[in-house]
């Protein structure tokens, strides 16, 4: 369109004959296909190695690994196979205590028996345990069973990694109702 509404008239013709030189063709060589088929014939492929379920002696997850794999795993963690997961774990309680393989290993071991016999079935009682477990240590810490105030008028302050509630909610709550039972 022109400007200001403006249409420019002018004559358009449209021809069909679009000049193609006609000497000019496409070419494909037999010779580098046949090349190439030799090569790939004469390539021998080498054997496949035998896959074969392998299933973790911790938590009971099954992988498909090669046999040189699964004894690659097993001379690594004292004859057991413990899948990819489960050896990160085992590496990271290496790290905790002090580089001691099997102690990592059997205590990883025991971690995931109880998680399998408890917290596949009874998730919230797992959870229960693993609570327990946080206070039974805290205890041993010496840090107490009861959650202490965190205000700064407190002597000593609040030990490092101890549960600690930070004020009682049931005066707002009592107050609330209060108010509701005042209202009506």
């Amino acid at each position: 369109m022109a400007p200001h509404g403006e249409t420019i008239a002018s004559s358009y013709t449209r021809s069909n004959s679009i000049s193609k030189p006609t000497s000019l063709q496409r070419t494909v060589s037999d010779i580098s296909f046949e090349l190439s088929k030799e090569v790939i014939d004469e390539l021998t492929l080498p054997p496949i190695s035998e896959v074969e379920d392998a299933r973790c002696e911790c938590c009971g997850m099954c992988e498909e690994c090669t046999r040189e794999y699964v004894e690659k795993v097993r001379s690594k963690f004292s004859g057991k196979w413990i899948c990819g997961l489960c050896a990160e774990a085992v590496k990271e309680e290496v790290e905790k205590n002090g580089g001691k393989r099997e102690e990592a290993l059997s205590a990883h071991t025991s971690a995931c028996a109880r998680f399998n016999k408890c917290g596949r079935a009874y998730p919230v009682l797992f959870q229960a345990e693993a609570m327990r477990e946080l206070l039974k240590k805290s205890r041993l810490e010496g840090r107490g069973v009861r959650a202490k105030s965190i205000s700064p008028r407190d002597k000593g302050g609040l030990k490092k990694g101890g549960i600690a509630r930070s004020s009682s909610c049931i005066s707002a709550i009592t107050r609330e109702m209060n108010d509701l039972t005042i209202g009506n």
